[in-house]
This record gives C-alpha cells, structure tokens and sequence, in this order.
C-alpha cells in the first residue's frame, strides 16, 4: 500500500462544534475527520454542503422536477468517505483564543441597528502531519493534485477566513501493516485500543481525548461523533483498527 503525507497548518483553525451557538461559538480540539475530507473535496473541486440542491428524502415526490438529483450526502463526503487518513498533532493540545468581531452587513440579524457581534474560539497556529492511504483510484487523484500543488478551491481549516497551508507532501511506497508495536503515534479511536500506562522515568506521559466528527448521520447529515486519544503511553489493541508504521512513525487509520 502507498501511502501520501503532508503537513497541514495555519495561522488558526475553526472547527465549529455545533451544539452551542447561544453566545459563543466553541471549536473541536483537533482537525476531524469531516474535516480533513472536507479540504480534500475542495483540493479536487467536489460540491459541499451548499450545493447539495434538494434533500434526498424529497426526490420522490418532486422526480422529474429537478434538473439534478440529491445525494443523500454532499458530494465530497460521497466520494471520499472511503479513504483511511492518519493524524498526528504537532502539539498534545493546541492554545485557543476566543476571538470578538462584528458583522454589520445589515441584514446578520434582527438586533437594534443591525449589528451582530460575533464570539469564537479559534486554535492558534495548529499543525499536524497527515497520512491518506492510497488504494484506489480517488486516492490516487488525490495525491496527484497534492504531488503537483493544483487545487480546484482554495483549503481552509473550518472557515474561508482561514487558509490552510500544505508543505512537506511525498509519496511513501510499499507500506505494510504491523503487529508488534506498544504505542502509537497518532489520533486513534478509544474502542480500538487499550491504554497501559507506562514508565514515568523514560518520559513525561500525556494524554487528551476528546469526542470528535467521524462520519455524518444519513437523514440529516449531522455529525457522528466518537471518542478519540493521543497519548504516548503504552497500548494494546483491542479493535480492528489496522496499524502501520510510516517512517517510524505508529499511525491508526480512522
């Protein structure tokens, strides 16, 4: 298997959990996986959630009626949802700033004066390595349009206000699956492994875990979530999570 890698940073990243919007909006703890296929359908030009036309629950009662069937997802999670992608923060956990702006466009919400002052916690300068396993032909479209730097749309990290950086991109051939191993080195998910601790002599022991996006719900398209752990203290696997070892680096492909 080969297997494309590339670093992905900027200045700030915003990925908004969407469960809280009364007064602030909050940001996942880490690029998910939605995320990550987000930026790839915008390397490769694929539609996202704006262009989805028509809700695929209705296409029954309006056939014919529509120049272009709905998906039941949009088109870059339609298209890329397949694809096995690593992640392995730079930092065990990125600082955020909450950031206080206005939008004054007028029509941004009913307040007196039509002013909407806006709250959001944003990452500071996040950046992680990125493992994409390439075993058909999507991948391989997609490590082609990262090898040679032509992007359809412009990658951001949550928002157009943030644009995302991708350096260091190279094609790592021949990669195996490995079965002896005691930590691992990116994002992986809670239910495929189990933590046992480790030396506190040989190095300072971390861990963050935090509920992120791995796939959207069919009907609505809302997030799923599921538990996800970096940590450098010794595991056992538990699940069926495959684990590869890409430049002496342990990475589960979620």
């Amino acid at each position: 298997m080969d297997i494309i890698k590339f670093t992905l940073e900027g200045k700030f990243g915003f990925f908004k959990k969407p469960d809280v919007n009364a007064h602030l909006y909050f940001t996942y703890g880490n690029i998910h996986r939605i995320a990550l296929l987000g930026i790839f359908g915008a390397i490769l030009g694929y539609k996202g959630y704006s262009q989805m036309s028509f809700n695929a629950k209705y296409k029954k009662d309006f056939k014919g009626l529509l120049e272009d069937e709905a998906g039941d997802y949009p088109e870059f999670y339609e298209r890329l949802n397949h694809l096995k992608v690593g992640i392995i923060p730079k930092e065990i956990s990125f600082h955020k700033k909450i950031q206080v702006f206005n939008n004054s466009v007028g029509y941004a919400c009913q307040e007196k004066g039509g002013n909407l002052i806006v709250k959001e916690q944003w990452i500071e300068n996040p950046s992680w390595d990125i493992y994409i396993a390439i075993e058909d032909e999507e991948g391989e479209k997609l490590a082609k349009a990262l090898i040679d730097k032509s992007f359809i749309f412009i990658p951001y990290l949550g928002k157009n206000d943030h644009p995302a950086n991708i350096k260091n991109v190279r094609l790592i051939e021949n990669i195996h699956e490995i079965d002896s191993w005691q930590r691992i080195d990116s994002l992986f998910s809670k239910d495929d492994f189990i933590m046992c601790g480790g030396d506190e002599r040989d190095r300072q022991l971390f861990k963050y875990e935090e509920m992120l996006p791995f796939a959207l719900e069919k009907t609505t398209n809302k997030y799923e979530l599921r538990s996800y752990i970096y940590t450098n203290m010794n595991l056992k696997k538990k699940g069926s999570s495959p684990t590869y070892n890409v430049d002496g680096k342990n990475i589960a492909f979620i």
